[in-house]
């Protein structure tokens, strides 16, 4: 029986993946372990591997190919002992009724058991992958047996919703957390009488058509979204749109840290080439700032759930990396219990992973807090977009020689401005303040920090 070879979810929020290469073609032979293809995803490549024995019979989806959704068929995979023509023969051209035979999605990394195959009875989907890929199971809804993922039950159960009631719009009919969303505004609900009332109206934004309009033909080139630039504009979105932000800016005098980073980098040790083991930066102690801060101020050290907030025992901090076509948050575990130089180290590998795609899940995703530092580009201060499930974000200028009063006297000083962006389900306006009090507090006597 032939192996249908899935599009795998990568991670939890993939909808779609480019096939950047396959590494073996029509009539290799494989078998469990051996890596089959490249993914790039919007923030990584990664290596696909096998999880059956058999022969390629047939690629469907050619490299190079973009936007392949979650669980797309992307090859077939002849078992031990069929016959290989049959096998492509019946990959090109498939029953449109019928239930693939035996499908299975590909990990990431480590093999794992195979997803159960499809009820027959199921109609094919139309429409895109779901949100969060995983195997349809069985549920308790009307009409006997409901297949939904587990994002969406949990979803529908957080709204209130009958997950029976839901129309499903993912693979075979199974409900995905985007027919939840829409279940919410009264769309997509089945109802026996009437057809349910339509949700609230929300202006539409301008269409391709409307916009390009506006411009005389010639004038312009259209670029393609790729994953990673289309997943950024919808994370942000629904942040600014779910997340209710507020702001707190405050200078710091970081005149102290100036001259303790001196002193660290001067006596940093030197390796057989007679080059330091370690350079810190200003970036450095801002990230160790911030852990220590909300490890001081713990009711901030929070994300927001409709269930009850979490409260994390460590720090772990994201930090804005820039690339090619967006940016990448890797993050810092536990940043309150390292030194600096460890910050430093892992941060230089960080960013040079991340520019070339080859950071894994598990280093970018969650976290506790973020910082986003664009003082490179001589930016004075400005405000950051919270990236959930973190609380807040910190937001950093450039350091510069200012004129302040001191004893009523004007002094020059080095000052930096930070601006803290606050989710207000999680965190209200005095405890915020805290917070940047807290860091204010740490940056501008650096040795606090080693206490």
């Amino acid at each position: 029986m032939p192996i249908n070879i899935l599009m795998p979810a990568l991670s939890p929020t993939m909808e779609k993946g480019n096939l950047a290469k396959w590494l073996k073609k029509e009539g290799d032979k494989v078998k469990s372990g051996d890596v089959i293809a490249e993914i790039e995803t919007d923030k990584a490549t990664m290596e696909v591997e096998a999880i059956d024995e058999g022969t390629i019979a047939k690629i469907l989806v050619p490299e190079g190919t973009q936007d392949v959704a979650v669980n797309d068929v992307i090859a077939v995979l002849a078992g031990e002992g069929e016959d290989v023509k049959a096998a492509s023969a019946g990959a090109a051209k498939p029953s449109a009724s019928a239930a693939p035979p035996k499908a299975t999605e590909v990990p990431a990394a480590a093999p794992a058991a195979p997803a159960p195959a499809a009820p027959k009875a199921a109609p094919p989907a139309a429409a895109p992958a779901p949100q969060a890929a995983a195997p349809a199971v069985q549920g308790n809804g009307q009409g006997g047996r409901v297949f939904s993922s587990p994002l969406a039950r949990r979803l529908a159960k957080d709204a209130g919703i009958e997950i029976a009631m839901v129309t499903g719009t993912g693979p075979h009919g199974r409900v995905v957390a985007r027919d939840v969303e829409q279940a919410k505004s009264g769309k997509g609900l089945k109802a026996p009488a009437a057809a349910p009332s339509a949700g609230p109206s929300i202006a539409p934004t301008m269409s391709d058509k409307q916009i390009l309009a506006l411009f005389e033909p010639g004038s312009y080139d259209i670029v393609p979204h790729d994953g990673m630039r289309r997943t950024i504009a919808q994370r942000l979105t629904a942040s600014i749109q779910n997340v209710p932000h507020f702001y707190l800016t405050i200078d710091c005098d970081i005149g102290k840290l100036l001259v303790a980073r001196e002193e660290i980098n001067a006596a940093a040790p030197k390796d057989k080439e007679k080059k330091p083991l370690y350079k810190i930066s200003v970036n450095d102690f801002v990230i160790k700032a911030m852990a220590v801060a909300l490890q001081k101020i713990p009711n901030c050290n929070v994300s927001w759930t409709e269930s009850g907030m979490v409260k994390h025992h460590h720090s772990d901090v994201g930090v804005a990396v820039a690339m090619p076509g967006g940016l990448i948050t890797p993050i810092i575990r536990k940043a309150e219990t390292k030194t600096l130089s460890t910050i430093s180290n892992e941060m230089k590998d960080f960013a040079t992973r991340a520019r070339s795609r080859k950071l894994k899940p598990e280093e970018y995703q969650g976290g506790t807090t973020a910082v986003s530092n664009l003082g490179m580009f001589g930016i004075k201060d400005f405000t950051a977009v919270i990236n959930p499930p973190h609380a807040t974000i910190l937001a950093v200028g450039t350091s510069e020689e200012r004129p302040v009063v001191r004893n009523g006297k004007i002094e020059i000083a080095q000052m930096m401005s930070v601006t803290l962006s606050c989710d207000h389900r999680a965190i209200d306006g005095a405890l915020g303040a805290e917070l940047i009090g807290a860091f204010k507090q740490l940056i501008e006597n650096p040795v606090m920090m080693m206490v």
